[in-house]
């Protein structure tokens, strides 16, 4: 099919599935993992065949190591498809989100009107490596009731082309009848600059990758565009910070996984904890061979306290607003809470930030300053995740400022609709004068009576 094609039949099949029911999307997803289950060897060996290609490509320095790292859908002992395969269950447990009334309120007797969630419609899904995205968004997408245009990178083609295929496969085959183009996969990037163009089919966009691509994305279309262009995450030492929970959340924030976009680039000291609490948080970082690009303060903080290491070097301005994605951390001494938040908000990418601090007062006025869709008090930013999250899944991590914000699940894929149920009222009837009467603006009960008209 061509791109226009595909556009055409993913709303053919989102118009279909705006009457599907919880129990079909139920059992559609049991059949994918179903499926998936079955598969796991050829998918596996599919996803070995990426990684050796893609080996071969970083070691001629065309593809990177970060993105490498994404490429993997086995993991030790296979452990990261067996994530993947619980995350299946974890959607299918997730309440339906379509037909649940937000809002009910009677405007005037026999004038009723209801705001119930709605599938957004058709999602177009770019990503680069993590070929698990094709199994997460499909399922979300299932279970919100929304057709998925999928398209990953060519680093993981093999496995992309795997896993589309078993979860075509398990919709044909579940026996309900859900529409057979709710997902589908496009190979070229001439079909990608075709569907950015069609916004007539498309209602979302919702790119994945590195910062190029999801700048590319926003400036080639008039669809809206979910998500992130990069993950520029701070962590802040306060002035009361414990040296414990430092340790423990800085080393984690930086290293659990250094290519994710929760993994912290920047670590802002209180000038007053240079050289005490920042300290053992450095040279645990240094142990876990993490490079510091550390300011002329940091640095002199580090050089009293006898800590040398190669991997100690002089940060420049260029570090702080630098997304590594690798064990790379940039480090400043500031002079206050505020100086920490000024400049988080100027070098950062709003999309999750973190204080480590024994003030609730402090943690509170940093939380409502910091301006990004995640702030966290004594916590790793990696939490940012909408598994972490109990989403199940996620589409991604969105640090726009519109239906989804910070790591999106199924409400990411939803909007709503309003119902307004009369009995031949027009709005000419409301007002003042003759003949004319006042709304009564009511809310309505939201009881099992109400939820119970919009459930499908």
């Amino acid at each position: 099919m061509t791109a226009e094609q595909v556009a055409r039949s993913a709303r053919e099949a989102s118009n279909m599935l705006q009457t599907v029911g919880s129990a079909q999307k139920s059992a559609v997803l049991r059949r994918i993992k179903q499926v998936l289950s079955e598969r796991r060897d050829a998918i596996i060996a599919a996803n070995r065949a990426d990684k050796e290609a893609a080996q071969k490509e970083v070691e001629a320095g065309r593809l990177s190591a970060s993105l490498f790292k994404r490429l993997d859908i086995e993991g030790t002992d296979g452990e990261k498809f067996a994530t993947l395969l619980q995350g299946v269950d974890d959607v299918d447990r997730i309440a339906d989100p379509v037909g649940q009334v937000t809002l009910a309120r009677k405007l005037d007797d026999g004038l009723d009107l209801f705001r119930v969630v709605c599938p957004v419609g058709v999602c177009l899904v770019i990503f680069e490596a993590r070929p698990e995205v094709v199994v997460n968004i499909a399922c979300l997408a299932i279970k919100s009731g929304n057709a998925a245009i999928l398209k990953g990178g060519k680093e993981a083609q093999r496995t992309n082309r795997e896993l589309a295929d078993a979860i075509q496969h398990a919709i044909r085959t579940a026996g309900t009848d859900f529409p057979e183009n709710s997902v589908q996969m496009v190979q070229t990037r001439d079909e990608i600059s075709e569907l950015l163009d069609l916004d007539r089919y498309v209602d979302i966009v919702i790119p994945r990758g590195s910062n190029s691509l999801v700048r590319h994305i926003q400036n080639s279309t008039r669809i809206p565009v979910l998500g992130h262009a990069d993950g520029i995450c701070s962590t802040f030492l306060d002035a009361s910070a414990d040296v414990t929970k430092a340790v423990h959340t800085v080393v984690d924030a930086k290293t659990h996984y250094p290519a994710a976009c929760n993994a912290t680039e920047t670590l802002l000291v209180h000038e007053s904890v240079a050289s005490s609490v920042f300290v053992p948080v450095a040279q645990a970082l240094l142990s876990a061979g993490v490079r510091i690009h550390a300011d002329e303060r940091a640095r002199a903080a580090l050089d009293a306290a006898g800590v040398t290491d190669p991997l100690v070097t002089a940060a420049t301005d260029a570090d702080f607003g630098h997304e590594y994605t690798d064990l790379d951390i940039a480090v400043r001494v500031v002079d206050s809470l505020d100086a920490a938040i000024d400049h988080i908000n100027a070098h950062g990418s709003k999309h999750t930030d973190a204080i480590i601090t024994e003030s609730r007062d402090n943690a509170l006025w940093f939380m409502r300053r910091v301006d990004a869709a995640g702030v966290y008090w004594n916590a790793s930013t990696r939490f940012a995740d909408g598994f972490r999250y109990g989403f199940g899944a996620e589409i991604g991590v969105s640090t726009n400022k519109t239906h989804a914000r910070g790591p999106a699940g199924l409400e990411g894929l939803t909007i709503y609709k309003y119902y307004l149920f009369g009995r031949g009222q027009a709005a000419g009837d409301f007002g003042v004068g003759a003949g004319k009467h006042a709304f009564l603006h009511k809310d309505i009960k939201l009881d099992d009576d109400v939820r119970s008209q919009f459930a499908l």
